[in-house]
Parts: structure tokens; C-alpha cells; sequence
């Protein structure tokens, strides 16, 4: 036997797994349990000390969708300035929001974690704007969430996919929200609580990090936030933060605890609970929610931001020549598919040259895509010597 060998056989006569499997059985009765998840789509050996949520939080923080993120636009396009918010960053703050959520109301934090940490691994160059560019070119449309799944499921790992359990997909899918509200989720609902909280500290965390970054960017001023939400959140970042995350875990304590009880949960309560959230995700419920006061505080800042910087940024030129960059890149793959990189040419024969060039165009960080574009666009100046 090798030492591998040996260490895995000694892990599992510990019962490591197992051990962890049997603590989860205490936590809320509505909570995602991995014993009893829906599994994956590819039988995997279990390992023999991490859960199945544990592997994909650990699959997706070493996967090469999730290194990119640290060059990925959240709002303002390839900053250089040392502390605005990347998609990496905010992730990282989105899954801290999320733990904290989870712990308080007794859900799974594995779950929670790996959800925080790829919902955006589908999102393109530049951000929104990127997203907007695909979206008017690719066949069908184009949304992040979409390809975020597309990346977990096929394009990861050379094509083989990270092979993700079904809760961490299921809520991938669904992580979206319409402008209109934190709350308002056109593309569906989440079925685990775990899922629907990750949505709401998605919300949290960008709210309040897209807020210091105009303030750092002086595209806003700290009087120009509107009064009543600040009156109701509070001056400070760290304020508003903590009075959306304490107000989402006491709403929802009674709901979500309800019924606890530290002798463990049987497979058929489990199923029965799980499957009533499921049926309400499908009717397009949801089960978490914030207190109206605090959801209408909550919604007039992030309306604040959508006019004030987002829209205002979209119609900045850096933000059109971004979409032009990225709708040019489209249209050379496209017409030129023998130029694209041996791992996605190899694509091409199992699908159309238009899916495997938004693979690769959605994929880029700002630098590389600005990189390529230079590279195929800008000719270069040069000089004969003697």
C-alpha cells in the first residue's frame, strides 16, 4: 500500500464523513443535510472526511473559473486602484455575508459557502456591460447564471465539469434579481434556504461595497444616499450591513427553527420538508424574506445605485467602447474559428461555432480580453534599424 493509501484507510476507519453527516442531522429541520442531498450527476467516490458540500466549496475555490474572478470587472472596468471591489472580492464578501446568515439560523455552511463562492463564475469581461454585449449577439441570449452553470457543469476541468451537487446548481440558476426589487427573482427561486439566503447577501454585499466604490470613484457623495433608507440602515457601511443581516435572521428565526430538536431528523422528515420547499420555489416563493421596513430601505438604495452609477456608468464611452470590444471579439471567433484555442476548437465538434466562441469570449478577465483585442485590432508601430 502507498501512503495514500494508507491515509485514506485510516481516515475512514475514523468515520470522518460520517461523524460530520451525523452533526448536521442538528441542524434547523428545513435546513440542506448532505446525507440526504439529490447527489450529483456523475457518480463520484466519497471522500472519506469531507461531505459532499465540502468537495464542491473546495472543488470551486481550486477550479481556473474561480482564479479569474480577482480580474473581473464587478462595476468599474479594470480598476487599478488597489481597493475597489473585484468579482473575486466580492464573492468572498458575499460568502462571509451568507456564513453569517446560516450560522444564525442553523442552515448548512458548507452548502452556503459553495453557493456564495461560484454564483458569478458565468459572468463576462467588464461586467453587466459585458453581459449586455453577449446578450444582444449570442443566439438565445446570454445571462451570467446561465453560463455559470455551463461553466460547473461542462467547461470546467477540460470539459468534464466540476460535477457539483444538485443543491449547489440548483441555486446557481437562480441567484438572479430583477431591478425592481432584492426580492423580485424573474428566473425562479431557489429550493434550499441555503440557496435563497446566498441571494439575499449577494444583494447585501454588493449594495454596500458598489456604494464605497463610487464614493471612492466620486461619482456619488455620502449626502447624496437617500435619507429615509439611511435613517432606517444606518451612515456607516458597517452598519447598514449588520442591520440587513440581523433583520433577515430575525424575521425569519421562528419560520426556519421552528421544531428543532437535538435528537437528529429522519430521512422521511427530511424529504417531506425539503420537498414542500422545493413545490414553493416552483410557484416561485420564497420562504426567506427580509421585514418590509428594512426590504423597502434595502430596495430604494440599490434603486439609487441603478440610477446614479450603474446607468450612469453604462452610458459612460469606456462602458460602450467595452461593449464594442467584446461584441468584436465575438464576431472574429465567429468568423474565424480555426484562431480559437486548441481546447475549444476541439469543442466545435460536438457544438455550434456561436456556443463555443461565447464559451471563450465569456470567459476572459478585462486584461485578457483587452489583451486579445489589441493583439487582433491594433497595429504596432515599428522601425528598421542601420
Amino acid at each position: 500500500m502507498t501512503a495514500r493509501t494508507d491515509a485514506a484507510a485510516l481516515l475512514a476507519s475514523h468515520a470522518i464523513r460520517a461523524r460530520i453527516e451525523e452533526q448536521e442531522l442538528r441542524l434547523a429541520p428545513l435546513a440542506a443535510k448532505a446525507r440526504y442531498s439529490r447527489g450529483r450527476e456523475q457518480h463520484d467516490e466519497p471522500s472519506p472526511m469531507r461531505t459532499l458540500y465540502q468537495q464542491d466549496r473546495d472543488r470551486i475555490v481550486h477550479s481556473k473559473a474561480f482564479r479569474r474572478l480577482k480580474h473581473k470587472t464587478q462595476v468599474f472596468i479594470a480598476p487599478l486602484g488597489d481597493h475597489y471591489i473585484t468579482r473575486l472580492t466580492h464573492a468572498i464578501q458575499v460568502a462571509q455575508i451568507a456564513r453569517s446568515v446560516a450560522r444564525a439560523l442553523n442552515l448548512n455552511e458548507d452548502l452556503t459557502e459553495a453557493i456564495a463562492l461560484s454564483h458569478d463564475l458565468g459572468h463576462p469581461p467588464f461586467g453587466h456591460a459585458g453581459e449586455e454585449a453577449l446578450n444582444e449577439v449570442v443566439p438565445g441570449g446570454f445571462r451570467h447564471a446561465e453560463q455559470t452553470l455551463r461553466v460547473v457543469e461542462r467547461l470546467e476541468k477540460d470539459g468534464a465539469g466540476l460535477n457539483l451537487a444538485w443543491e449547489v446548481r440548483d441555486a446557481l440558476a437562480t441567484h438572479s434579481k430583477a431591478p425592481s426589487s432584492l426580492e423580485a427573482t424573474p428566473w425562479g427561486v431557489a429550493s434550499t434556504l441555503e440557496g435563497q439566503v446566498v441571494s439575499l447577501a449577494d444583494g447585501i454585499a454588493y449594495i454596500n461595497h458598489d456604494i464605497e466604490d463610487a464614493l471612492r470613484a466620486d461619482l456619488i457623495a455620502a449626502a447624496d444616499l437617500p435619507r429615509a433608507a439611511i435613517a432606517v440602515l444606518g451612515e456607516r457601511h458597517a452598519e447598514r450591513i449588520n442591520a440587513m443581516v440581523c433583520d433577515i435572521i430575525a424575521t425569519n428565526w421562528e419560520r426556519v427553527r421552528a421544531g428543532e430538536s437535538s435528537v437528529g431528523q429522519t430521512v422521511g422528515d427530511y424529504r417531506r420538508l425539503a420537498e414542500d420547499l422545493v413545490q414553493r420555489a416552483e410557484r416561485g416563493e420564497r420562504t426567506l424574506r427580509m421585514s418590509p421596513a428594512v426590504r423597502e430601505a434595502t430596495d430604494a438604495l440599490r434603486g439609487f445605485l441603478f440610477e446614479r452609477v450603474y446607468w450612469a456608468e453604462f452610458s459612460r464611452p469606456d462602458m460602450r467602447k467595452a461593449r464594442d470590444l467584446v461584441q468584436r471579439l465575438y464576431t472574429y471567433f465567429c468568423t474565424r474559428p480555426e484562431t480559437l484555442p486548441p481546447e475549444f476548437a476541439r469543442a466545435l465538434a460536438d457544438e455550434p461555432v456561436e456556443r463555443v466562441v461565447c464559451d471563450y469570449v465569456s470567459g476572459m478577465t478585462d486584461r485578457f480580453a483587452l489583451q486579445t483585442f489589441e493583439d487582433l485590432f491594433v497595429p504596432r508601430l515599428w522601425s528598421v534599424v542601420g
